[in-house]
């Protein structure tokens, strides 16, 4: 804020600056969603998109099948060892029953009983036989089981096989996509900073300024910061060389800027004092001398000495004496602010 502008003129410049931050707040936040809905003008992909069909239907067919031929045998499995454990109590308690008859046999020598003996030895051998089945069916079994668990290893090799090279097509695909989206928002962000930055330098002084520098923060948040977590692994390049190109443009700029600043300044002091004084702001001169510099070259000045009426540097006059009360005042004060009286080298402020 100058020292010499009005109290209402400064909280109207916070007013105007508030207006260019909300401008610029509600600009990023369209911004954001315009970015962050972008991938949506793309399809996404899936896995199956990229799957040869027919092998692939094969393949899965196939597996499903074993996949119930196991199941099934399973199942079966299971009733045989169900089946071979009855068989095996059927067995045992036959034995025991055997070996208690024998028992009683031999105590009694009895030959009447030897056709018995023959009976019970051949039901025995009866129930052992069935076991032996039962366990032959469970080895059978357990061998198709185990075939069928490597045919579905196989299978299953072959439908990973199809899967990993469906999904190398799915992740260049979605590269390609990734790309593409890049490039909408890139080509999206990046002409809004160059406009910014061609309004800046055209328009950032015009009655508009507040919604100039409101676009131009936006713009530059959403080509900086916005872009940041859409950027593919390559993305960081752009991003930076543009802000490279943007330094260098910017800093030549600046420097250019500066020497034609100074090129000015000495043509300026070389030209008569009243002259210089005439085109210099009252508000803009007040500013510069309650920073205690030269409103002309604006070179440091021992204002605190009341015999500095002129700068040791540029040679502009900076004080004098009222032409009614001999006051001293600043030769760029409209009036003097001990009496009113309207100073020899007053000037008007520069419009």
């Amino acid at each position: 804020m100058r020292a010499g502008s009005r109290l209402s003129e400064r909280w109207f410049n916070l007013a105007l600056w508030l207006v260019a931050l909300l401008f610029a707040w509600f600009l990023i936040g369209l911004g954001s969603l315009v970015v962050g809905d972008l991938p949506q003008v793309e399809q996404r992909y899936t896995l199956e998109q990229f799957l040869e069909t027919d092998p692939a239907r094969a393949s899965s067919e196939t597996l499903k099948q074993v996949r119930r031929e196991m199941d099934d045998t399973r199942r079966r499995i299971e009733q045989d060892q169900l089946a071979l454990e009855a068989a095996q109590g059927a067995t045992e308690g036959a034995r025991e029953t055997f070996a208690n008859w024998l028992k009683t046999r031999d105590a009694t020598q009895r030959v009447d009983q030897d056709p018995g003996l023959i009976a019970r030895t051949q039901r025995l051998d009866a129930l052992k036989e069935a076991e032996r089945a039962v366990e032959d069916r469970l080895t059978a079994l357990a061998q198709t089981q185990a075939d069928l668990s490597e045919r579905e290893r196989e299978q299953a090799r072959a439908e990973s096989a199809l899967r990993a090279a469906a999904q190398e097509k799915l992740d260049a695909a979605e590269r390609g996509q990734e790309l593409r989206v890049f490039g909408y928002r890139l080509a999206l962000t990046l002409p809004l900073l160059v406009l910014a930055g061609s309004l800046l330098l055209k328009r950032r002084t015009t009655r508009n300024w507040p919604f100039v520098w409101g676009f131009a923060f936006a713009a530059a948040f959403a080509f900086f910061v916005e872009l940041v977590p859409y950027m593919p692994s390559y993305g960081g390049y752009v991003q930076y060389g543009v802000g490279v190109v943007v330094t260098l443009v910017g800093g030549r700029a600046a420097i250019n800027a500066l020497h034609a600043y100074r090129e000015r300044q000495a043509q300026v002091e070389a030209r008569p004092n009243e002259e210089r004084r005439t085109e210099i702001a009252t508000d803009q001169a007040l500013a510069r001398l309650a920073k205690k510099v030269c409103p002309g070259c604006e070179r440091p000045v021992a204002l605190g000495d009341p015999s500095t009426n002129f700068c040791p540097h540029c040679g502009l006059g900076l004080f004098e004496d009222c032409p009614a009360c001999t006051q001293r005042k600043s030769t760029f004060e409209r009036f003097c602010h001990a009496c009113g009286t309207p100073g020899a080298g007053a000037v008007l402020p520069a419009a």
